[in-house]
């Protein structure tokens, strides 16, 4: 018998929020500046669930330290920021599926490669009707996507066992967490094709969020 649902784990970038074109523009212009001869689509291949520091090893060499990393990927970030604040828009439905949850009883809580700047970017202007339970973010330490470790802690601090978690991911980096944690998941293809987010433990591929409340996602649930 499978176990009930108390809690949805959502990555942010390109989950919650509709954000990748805004990334790759900034990593393009960040590459140019710096010297790093990659096609931006293979830069967010590389990078993609990664937490920042991650993201500058793989990128511009494992030998750089950490203070000097967290420049860089801070550089990076505020390009980002400056590139998507004037279009900034949530994955369609998002907020009434988010809200809808929450009056079901469901935890919520995300879990993301972004550092705290970025989290605080988003929820800021998605103003969702209720907090997140917890939020976790690439900027604490932890290993980022494939590792499972963001969604763990994730399901730790709301309590709840991964069982009964499902992890929300649009890059193929989190849908293999989300394996690697014993979760299932809903896979979002806003960047990425239903086939590049295929798994076992994948209960739903969708494009957005409205696709999900038509359905009756939450309803089938039973939570």
């Amino acid at each position: 018998m499978a176990h009930p649902t108390l809690a949805l784990v959502f990555d942010m970038d390109g989950t919650m929020v509709d954000s990748m074109p805004a990334h790759a523009r900034s990593w393009q212009v960040f590459t140019r500046r710096h010297g790093i001869h990659l096609p931006v689509d293979e830069v967010l291949r590389r990078t993609t669930g990664r937490t920042g520091v991650e993201c500058i090893r793989v990128l511009m060499g494992e030998d750089i330290d950490d203070a000097r990393a967290a420049a860089l990927i801070g550089e990076k970030e505020a390009l980002y920021r400056e590139f998507f604040g004037p279009e900034f828009r949530e994955v369609a439905g998002f907020r009434d599926f988010a809200h809808a949850a929450q009056r079901r009883g469901l935890k919520l809580a995300v879990a993301t490669a972004g550092d705290r700047h970025n989290i605080a970017f988003s929820l800021e202007r998605l103003k969702l009707a209720q907090a997140p339970d917890a939020i976790v973010g690439g900027d604490e330490g932890l290993a980022g996507k494939p590792d499972p470790a963001l969604f763990l802690e994730a399901a730790r601090r709301v309590q709840v066992p991964p069982a009964q978690c499902i992890v929300f991911e649009d890059a193929p980096f989190g849908i293999e967490a989300a394996r690697r944690a014993g979760m299932r998941a809903v896979a979002v293809c806003t960047t990425h094709s239903q086939a590049e987010l295929a798994g076992p433990h994948v209960i739903a591929q969708v494009r957005d969020y409205r696709e999900l409340i038509r359905s009756n996602f939450l309803e089938t649930l039973h939570a």
